[in-house]
């Protein structure tokens, strides 16, 4: 096994902090890691998660809001308002009880 293989192979923790920064998972990645790091953090009571796509084609971007779209523990999601405008989206998850239940989105 090379070392590429092994890296590609290899299993690391994303630290639960309420920032995940997409820039350093494959694109393949992201369909599962986005709704496992959004339950670690509302299981930590992070409610308010920036999610960092970049800015580039905007494809990745749309993909974060299509996964985004489906989840229920999200009480709604948007564009960074701050200086990275749409390289970042904010996400607002309900409190791990609520988990949208309930809720006409």
């Amino acid at each position: 096994m090379t070392s590429d293989e092994e890296q590609s192979d290899a299993i690391f923790e994303v630290p639960i902090d309420g920032v995940l920064d997409l820039h350093t998972f494959h694109p393949q990645d992201v369909k599962l890691l986005i709704p496992e790091y959004l339950l670690q953090c509302q299981s930590r009571d992070i409610l308010t998660v920036r999610i960092i796509h970049g800015k580039g084609t905007g494809a990745l971007r749309e993909r974060v809001h299509a996964i985004l779209r489906k989840l229920p523990q999200i009480r709604e999601f948007y564009l960074a308002p701050d200086g990275s405008s749409w390289g970042a989206t904010i996400v607002e998850l309900f409190e791990n009880h609520d988990c949208g239940e309930g809720d006409s989105k």
